[in-house]
């Protein structure tokens, strides 16, 4: 007899439980949807940003 493996887990970035990486797992990789919706207001209020470096475009340079 096999064992079966448990599903690989994550943990949820808003409030670190244990996910489990499954279809059954519906608002993944959070653990509810008051954390995605947490996650969500966070972005909109610009608490997390991506880095950018500004560059030229192409073709065109500055004399």
């Amino acid at each position: 007899m096999k064992s079966v493996a448990p599903p690989p887990a994550v943990r949820c970035p808003i409030c670190d439980a244990a996910v489990p990486w499954t279809a059954e797992s519906r608002w993944k990789p959070f653990c509810s949807e008051r954390c995605k919706l947490i996650d969500l207001g966070q972005w909109a209020d610009e608490k997390y940003r991506v880095p950018v470096q500004e560059q030229e475009p192409e073709g065109e340079s500055r004399q």
